[in-house]
């Protein structure tokens, strides 16, 4: 099918935007990457009145630190998040989950605001941000207000962003003590959605024992699905096969997955203690001694 009509512009300050789309009005639609934005329009499943292209903006760029926390831009491409220092060294997880995201083409074209400002719930990026107790930075012409990511995503492809606000940067907090972190997930092809997916983040103190895990999987529900009583059995153990099989068990109670395209409640069930007890084996004292 071929794109709607609409009209075009482009905004070189929040400011300027803010003009723009209270001009344009509430069909209007912001262009970042436009990785799935584009789509969307080929298939007339989006008919905005205006497109109105924010990436020269560049309140919405650059990847910064402060003594707490590691702010990026929203319209920070994949592929530089997979590449920067301050990222790899203050949040690797997300290091890791870029290679996982679709293809090389689209890490180098689509955000990280608007793969969060998305919602897909078999997207990598919102469950890295619920795992690293991350805030969404939202601007309107307000001012900021800052979202918990795990109150930003509120249902499918929905979030907590209001008319007239978009995704200005993520903060992510420093760790004050060592933490360790992975993501894992099983697809059917190389580059395709995630049939489940698993984002793990944890501290350990001096002894070894678990401390403040986080354990969030994607594309079993509606979005990121925090593992509550999953992390509730690693607290103040190590990961060893028994709390490791206690942490699988307990994936019971957390979640409660839809049948989709990819399977059945329970193979996606399955899947997630699959994912769970090769993520956590990754940091028993056998895998920590064979490395």
């Amino acid at each position: 099918m071929k794109m709607p009509p609409f009209a075009f512009a482009k905004a070189h300050s929040l400011p300027e935007l803010f003009n723009l789309w209270r001009e344009a009005g509430e069909d209007a639609k912001l262009l970042a990457g436009g990785q799935t934005l584009l789509a969307t329009l080929a298939f007339r499943l989006s008919e905005p009145s205006v497109l109105i292209d924010i990436t020269g903006i560049a309140a919405l760029k650059g990847i910064t630190e402060t003594s707490d926390t590691l702010r990026i831009g929203a319209l920070t491409t994949h592929a530089t998040l997979g590449t920067d220092r301050l990222v790899k060294a203050h949040a690797p997880l997300l290091t890791e989950a870029v290679p996982l995201i679709a293809h090389a083409a689209i890490r180098n074209r689509g955000t990280i605001g608007g793969s969060l400002a998305y919602a897909d719930p078999a997207a990598e990026l919102p469950a890295c941000m619920v795992a690293l107790g991350a805030s969404i930075v939202a601007v309107s012409e307000a001012g900021e207000r800052r979202i918990p990511a795990e109150d930003f995503f509120t249902g499918l492809l929905t979030t907590d962003l209001r008319e007239g606000e978009l995704i200005a940067a993520i903060e992510v907090p420093k760790a004050r003590s060592p933490r360790r972190s992975a993501i894992t997930e099983i697809a059917r092809r190389s580059g395709d959605y995630a049939m489940a997916g698993l984002a793990v983040v944890f501290s350990e103190d001096a002894n070894g024992l678990v401390s403040k895990a986080r354990i969030v999987f994607f594309g079993v529900g509606d979005g990121p699905i925090r593992a509550a009583k999953a992390e509730g059995t690693l607290s103040s153990a190590h990961i060893t096969a028994a709390s490791i099989s206690a942490a699988q068990a307990a994936l019971s109670a957390d979640l409660d997955p839809p049948a989709d395209m990819h399977g059945s409640p329970a193979l996606k069930r399955q899947l997630c203690r699959t994912l769970l007890a090769r993520t956590l084996s990754r940091f028993s004292p056998a895998a920590k001694d064979a490395a």
